[in-house]
């Protein structure tokens, strides 16, 4: 070969190598903002934040059936992107849920997520997935600043009514069904979830002409209640309005009685659990988002198809759960886009969704517009459909 064809094939060798590795660039670049959109070319990441451990694990299993069941109906697709799931556990620890939440966002690179499902895991949560411009989605995070704090967190968004109108639905059912006069009220001070429930309901009873007689406040980790019940037997309300998780109702409801507490037990979302205490809370009641006995296609369609996948009937958790889901896929797939920003937009703009718990319409606040049922405990561990309240 003569030199100076050697010098043009050297040439020509350098430039090929260039362009290789230039267009190699340009494939990780392209890839880099694909994986920061929670995606991989048609592939759409969607977490589940969930207590799988600790206090309320029931509720977090219960989600985790809910969320599974609907992408697996929808075939792990939206539109024309294929679903990816990750899932992590919070254990009702805010702490852990700001870690959790951190790495879905970071490292996992989701898109969405459906979670968390206490208000106190939710609300520092959503503060991260706002700052970082990634959609949440909680099925049962009911406290006001999950998606107000104070000004809209327009990332964040949930599938159940809110602690205030739920509070307001217990007080009016108290005062014009149950023809309560009297109320008494335990709530948790560190819970926003117990807080904001009985702030509710005491301003919508005493505003209807019923008297409050009797308000105390506990610590979560409190076992013992002996001097407040003692205090508020004395007194014989009417009603004791117990806005708590499961465990901590049950205990109250217990000692309660032990005391001889007549009055009717009324309650929030957080007594739907297979794990209440049935036989000491039987006929209580309680605000649900949605009752099983409810004749619309969508409740018998899934109380159906949950039964078959799971042998049980589903508690208002795994049935929110779904609803969150359903709506996230549905905004994916209205957004033809993995891009957050977008998927927001199409979430905001849902109007009159059919889904288990309501036909969802979002409101400027991210809340949905939709009716609350008002359930009793049966003491053979089911609930009874008593009526629906609605907006």
């Amino acid at each position: 070969m003569s030199k100076s064809k050697w010098f043009l094939f050297l040439a020509v060798a350098v430039i090929a190598v260039a362009l290789v590795v230039s267009g190699c660039g340009g494939a990780k670049e392209q890839g880099a903002q694909q994986e920061q959109n929670g995606s991989s070319g048609n592939v759409v990441k969607i977490g589940l934040m969930t207590p799988l451990q600790g206090d309320v694990k029931t509720f977090g299993e219960s989600v985790q059936k809910g969320f599974e069941l609907a992408l697996e109906e929808a075939n792990y697709k939206a539109g024309d992107f294929t679903i990816e799931k990750v899932i992590v556990d919070d254990r009702n620890d805010a702490t852990e849920a700001t870690n959790v939440a951190t790495k879905l966002i970071d490292q996992d690179k989701v898109a969405a997520i459906v979670g968390s499902v206490t208000s106190k895991c939710t609300i520092p949560a959503s503060a991260i997935a706002q700052a970082k411009g990634v959609v949440m989605v909680s099925p049962t995070a009911t406290a006001a600043k999950v998606t107000m704090d104070p000004d809209r967190k327009d990332y964040i968004f949930r599938a159940c009514f809110i602690d205030p109108f739920q509070g307001t639905v217990g007080a009016r059912f108290a005062l014009n069904d149950l023809k309560a006069k009297t109320a008494a009220i335990m709530y948790d001070q560190g819970n926003d979830y117990t807080i904001g429930l009985a702030k509710a309901f005491k301003q919508e009873f005493e505003k209807g002409g019923g008297k409050v007689i009797a308000e105390e406040a506990y610590a979560q980790q409190d076992v013992d209640f002996s001097a407040v019940l003692t205090n508020i037997a004395k007194q014989q309300p009417d009603i004791l309005y117990l806005p708590d998780y499961y465990q901590k109702v049950s205990l109250i409801g217990k000692q309660a009685r032990d005391k001889g507490i007549t009055a009717a037990f009324l309650g929030g979302d957080g007594w739907d659990s297979t794990e209440l205490d049935f036989a000491t809370m039987d006929g209580g009641y309680f605000t649900a988002h949605y009752s099983s006995d409810d004749p619309r296609p969508e409740v018998a369609n899934w109380v159906t198809k949950f039964k078959e996948k799971y042998g049980s009937e589903p508690d208002s958790f795994a049935t929110l759960a779904y609803d969150a889901t359903k709506l996230v896929l549905k905004a994916i797939e209205d957004a033809k886009s993995n891009d957050p920003a977008k998927i927001k937009e199409a979430l905001q703009a849902i109007k009159d969704y059919p889904v288990v718990s309501g036909n969802i319409t979002f409101d400027d606040q991210g809340n949905p517009v939709k009716a609350a049922a008002i359930l009793q405990v049966q003491k053979d561990g089911s609930y009874k459909f008593v009526t629906t309240v609605k907006p």
